[in-house]
């Protein structure tokens, strides 16, 4: 009898894991239908320009306050703890080197896609899962619009187009913020500090930090439109929806910045 209990409770547990893989794989191939989708109809008509226009000011517009304080104050907190620590060892003079590369390479590129996927695409989730819950969207297919080209297609070409505009400003910011720093509180002064800056960047870091935003932009987009589209079960639903936004976005643009790092540096 214990036997019996001990190979029931274990094929119980294994008929789990196999639901929950299957589950995965359901959700793995939604995602990808969906990524393709969102591209391919980029390029059919109608184009919705008005509406990309609209979720352009929305993402880009809307979140670069946000962004300007997060850069800022990343840059001013590293170049302060940073600019310290190294004078230690004699080597201050190198924290426009250290702001410059780290914010290019890394920090500015994950801080402001992480900024969107939090603030844009919990509310992409959020407007798509209550159209959904709602059956706004199969009044669209209904009226025979196509509800992944109007509402999937234009937030990705959107996001895409703004994230790396962000970054780029996020990362100026930010090193400007290791500027103020190191003339006032670190007696470095703003020419050697531009310097410094100058010399450390190299094409690769520019490259680094330009591919990134193109990457996790795509991601954003399409995970927040998918939670969306298959948000259900009302008001809780699209809140729970809107929760694994954020979670697997964040998660996603941790593992990719892993491996185009990895990759960067393997054809270097």
């Amino acid at each position: 009898m214990p036997d019996s209990e001990y190979y029931l409770k274990n094929w119980d547990i294994l008929k789990k894991q196999l639901e929950d893989f299957k589950k995965f794989l359901i959700h793995l191939h939604g995602f990808s239908e969906l990524f393709g989708h969102s591209i391919v109809y980029l390029f059919t008509r109608p184009f919705y320009l008005r509406d990309i226009l609209v979720q352009m000011h929305s993402i880009g517009v809307r979140s670069l306050v946000i962004v300007l304080l997060t850069a800022g104050f990343t840059g001013l907190v590293m170049a302060l703890q940073s600019g310290y620590e190294m004078a230690v060892y004699g080597a201050k003079m190198y924290v426009g080197t250290l702001v410059s590369v780290s914010l290019v390479r890394e920090l500015g590129p994950v801080l402001t896609s992480l900024v969107v996927a939090g603030r844009v695409g919990a509310g992409i989730t959020a407007e798509i899962g209550s159209m959904n819950v709602t059956e706004q969207i199969d009044a669209m297919r209904a009226l025979g619009t196509n509800p992944v080209k109007k509402l999937a297609s234009t937030r990705f070409i959107a996001i895409t187009i703004m994230l790396p505009i962000l970054t780029i400003i996020g990362d100026a910011t930010g090193i400007f913020g290791g500027l103020v720093i190191s003339v006032s509180s670190l007696g470095i002064s703003a020419p050697f500090y531009w310097m410094t800056v100058l010399r450390a960047l190299t094409l690769n870091d520019f490259l680094a930090g330009l591919i990134k935003p193109f990457v996790f932009a795509m991601t954003i987009s399409t995970v927040s439109c998918y939670m969306g589209f298959t948000a259900k079960g009302g008001t809780k639903g699209v809140g729970e929806a809107t929760t694994r936004s954020v979670v697997v976005s964040s998660i996603l643009i941790f593992f990719l910045d892993f491996l185009i790092t990895k990759f960067i540096l393997s054809v270097s």
